[in-house]
Formats: structure tokens, sequence, C-alpha cells
């Protein structure tokens, strides 16, 4: 892969760019499809988690007394709040440290603080436990598509990234289902329990449960092979041996992804303002999916999660077969296929979008947002491998940490942005609906229209690239 101009050079030894100098055989698939089984696995519990933690909203909600702005600060911004100041050094250890260290570190710090927020004794100490959450998941995305590229042919890659998405899959469909069947078990119980000496909610229970498995993966993630880095032979070092600590802490900012990422503006700033505009929307949709069902049709949590649980696996499963099929055609009709697929995509994710807080019924209401995950799975194989193919080898952890940063960052403000209409503007909580058309009707037809604004400088830049050998 040759460098991209204008942007930094590598931080590889010199030993690693002789011995790339030859072309370098492919590691064993056997070890890629065990590591991408650890990968699937972790996203399946972090999403799990994090499902269950949005299905327990009306539950903190009215156990700690929290108005709707509070309450999507919980659901969303508290869990990247961290992420803002570790996420980009954390991406920095994924390129110069063995991937499957940081993301086995990351997976365990994240069971043990979701199990931590079942001890929580205030809406502050919960927050505080979310924060880690969002600084312990910061270096997963990054970590796992960097090491997956380097431990799978180019030809693999788009199959592979939609196999990732199994563990979102099940973890949003489980996790609906299953959160649902343990609130209703613990609404069995008495409000408050004792557990260790302490006084806690009876769905604090939950947290500390779903939090354990995160520890069984991160012990997984040590038996799996680091599969060497495909650098360019002609990689120089990003930092000389003796430069300052200045320069070296500098290197862990993300700076020089940053400037490498603005000398071709014109491709990825359309691309990831599409993501952070959508990520509004679709991230902030689901934390208030429960909400918005429980008061405009009455359904408790268990009714919601034992038909959304389904509905979102079948439309999940069919959006990433249907979504693979789609824009495997399109890349070979178009060298731009992977981004004008997303923008045909995001046009239909808009209209149900828009949709869903209009139905009459709940069931119509949840069809339009199973739709809505449907299409989001259709789309997210292609953005990724969108990225993966133009970002330098050299920095591509920092590189998909920043367009995953849009992702997380955005798609946590959704939640919050939704708190904050409901309050402010519709100044109901019982029109929660109201304040969930208002973000989709702003935010998805914005992000659509960058989205195809990305089209022709994507497909410039992959010609640009082919021309020089990658």
């Amino acid at each position: 892969m040759a460098l991209t101009p204008g942007a930094p050079a590598a931080t590889i030894a010199g030993d690693e760019v002789k011995a790339q100098a030859a072309p370098m055989p492919w590691p064993s698939e056997g070890r890629g499809w065990f590591a991408l089984f650890v990968i699937v696995l972790t996203m399946f519990i972090t999403f799990f988690d994090t499902t269950v933690f949005a299905m327990l909203a009306e539950k903190m909600k009215g156990s700690f007394g929290l108005s709707d702005t509070a309450l999507g600060f919980l659901l969303g911004p508290a869990s990247v709040v961290a992420f803002v100041f570790v996420g980009i050094p954390l991406s920095r250890l994924v390129d110069i440290y063995p991937r499957k260290y940081v993301l086995s570190a990351g997976i365990a710090v994240v069971g043990f603080i979701t199990a931590l927020g079942g001890l929580a004794q205030s809406f502050s100490q919960l927050v505080g436990t979310r924060l880690f959450v969002g600084a312990g998941g910061a270096a997963h995305g990054p970590g796992s598509y960097s090491l997956l590229a380097d431990a799978f042919r180019p030809i693999r890659t788009p199959l592979v990234f939609a196999l990732v998405q199994v563990g979102f899959v099940l973890g949003q469909s489980l996790g609906t289902w299953g959160g649902g069947q343990l609130i209703a078990w613990t609404d069995t119980m008495p409000e408050r329990i004792g557990f260790l000496g302490l006084e806690i909610f009876s769905w604090q229970l939950i947290l500390l449960m779903i939090g354990a498995p995160g520890l069984f993966a991160a012990v997984l993630f040590l038996m799996v092979r680091e599969p060497p880095r495909r650098l360019p032979p002609d990689a120089t070092r990003l930092l000389p041996e003796d430069a300052p600590i200045g320069r070296k802490i500098l290197a862990f900012t993300g700076l020089d992804a940053l400037k490498a990422i603005n000398v071709r503006g014109a491709v990825y700033w359309p691309l990831f303002g599409a993501l952070a505009l959508s990520a509004i929307e679709s991230q902030g949709l689901p934390a208030w999916r429960v909400p918005f069902i429980t008061r405009t049709y009455g359904w408790d949590e268990a009714e919601i999660g034992n038909l959304l649980g389904p509905l979102i696996f079948a439309a999940s499963i069919t959006g990433i077969i249907v979504g693979g099929i789609f824009v495997s055609w399109m890349n070979r009709k178009y060298k731009d296929g992977n981004i004008r697929a997303c923008a045909i995509i995001f046009t239909c994710t808009t209209t149900f979008a828009i949709a869903a807080p209009l139905m009459p019924t709940g069931e119509l209401a949840l069809f339009c947002m199973a739709m809505t995950a449907l299409c989001g799975l259709a789309g997210a194989p292609a953005q990724n491998a969108a990225i993966q193919r133009i970002a330098p080898n050299e920095m591509r952890g920092q590189v998909t940490a920043f367009y995953l940063f849009m992702f997380t960052f955005f798609g946590a403000m959704g939640s919050f942005v939704i708190g904050t209409v409901s309050d402010l503007v519709v100044g109901d909580p019982q029109k929660l609906w109201q304040a969930l058309l208002i973000v989709a009707g702003v935010f998805m037809p914005t992000a659509t229209f960058f989205m195809w604004r990305a089209i022709k400088p994507y497909g410039e830049e992959v010609e640009r690239l082919e021309a020089l050998g990658r």
C-alpha cells in the first residue's frame, strides 16, 4: 500500500520494513476466523449490555427521579465523555502494540464497570460508571477492524466486516428480548434489596449479571494469534528514537491522522458528516424505544421485548444479507459502489425513521423501527469497508477511530438531544413521539444529503489508489 501524498509516514521498526520488502504471505485463515469469532462475541456482549441498559430507562427515571434531559444524558453522552479524552490516544495503542492485548483490556474494563453500576447508590455514581464503560470500549472498533484487515485478504474483507455485524444483531435482538424478561423477573422482587451490605434497586441486579461475560471475552482475546501488519516496504519512522517527549505525546493525540484525513478532506469529511448526523437519530432512537412505546401505547418492557426482539433479529439478519448482495452488485458496477449503495440505503432509512413516531399502533411503530435497523445493517459493512479501503495502513487505527468517533460521540448525543427536545421544545413527556419526529425530520435528511455528496470524491480516491497499486 502506498503512502497517501502529504500524509505522515508510519511508525514501524527498521527490521519490519526490510521484512516487508518482499511480498508478505497472508496468515492462516483459520487463525483469522478464530479472531473473528472472538471479536463477534465481544461485540455481542457489548451491544447486549448497551441494549439491556437502555431497556432500563423508565426504571432508572423512576428510581432516581430523572427528567427526560437527565435520562437522555445517562443513556448517551455519559458513556462518551471519557471517549473524547481517551478514545484517540487508545486507538494509537492499536497502531503500535499488539491489538489483541488492547482489545482484551478494553472488554475486561467494560464488563467490570458495567457490573459496578449495579452497586451505584445515586444517579451521579451511575453516571460515573458509564463514563468508564465508554473509555473501556473506545479502542474496540479501531482495534477490531485493524486486526481483521491484516488477517484476511482484501477479497474477504466485505464478508468479514458483514459477519462482524452478527455480534451487533444478536446483541440488540437478544438484549431487547432478554432485557424485557430480566426486567419482568426483577419486577417480582421488592423495589429495594440488600446486596453485599448495600441496598440497591432490584433492577440493578441485571447490571451485575450482564457485566460478568466481558471478563470471559477478555481471556479469549489472549488466545488470538496477532497477524503481522501489512505495511508498505518504503515506510519510515513517524518519530525518530530521539524525538522530544512532547512530540511523542503529541503522536497519541491523533494529530498526524487528522492531518492525513484533512489532506483528503473532500473524501473524508462528507462521510464523517453523514455518519455523525445519522447517528444522532439512529443511536438516539433505540435509547428511547421503550419510553416511547410505554408512554404512547401503554406497553410494558416485557411486551416490547417479546415483539421487538424477534423483529430486530429478523430485520437485522435480512439487512446484512440483502445489504451484502446489494453492495456487492453496486461495487461490480461502480468504483464508488460502497458509498453509492450507502446513499440509497440512507434514503430508505430516513423514510422509516420519520414514519415510526407517526404510526397509529405500537406494532406498526415497532415495525418501522425494525426497518431502520434493517437499513442500518445493510449499509454498515459498506461504510466500514469504504473507510478501510482509503485509510493509510500505517495509521488505520486512528483514522478508523476518528470515523467511529463521529458515530459514537454524535450517536450518544442523540439520546440527549431527544430528551432535551422533549423537555424544552415539546414540554410534555407523554408526547415523546413529537420529539422523535423533530429529531428524525431534521437530522436524517441532512445526513442523506452528505452521503450523496460523498459519492464523487470517494470514487476519484479509489481510482487514485488503484493507480498507485493499492
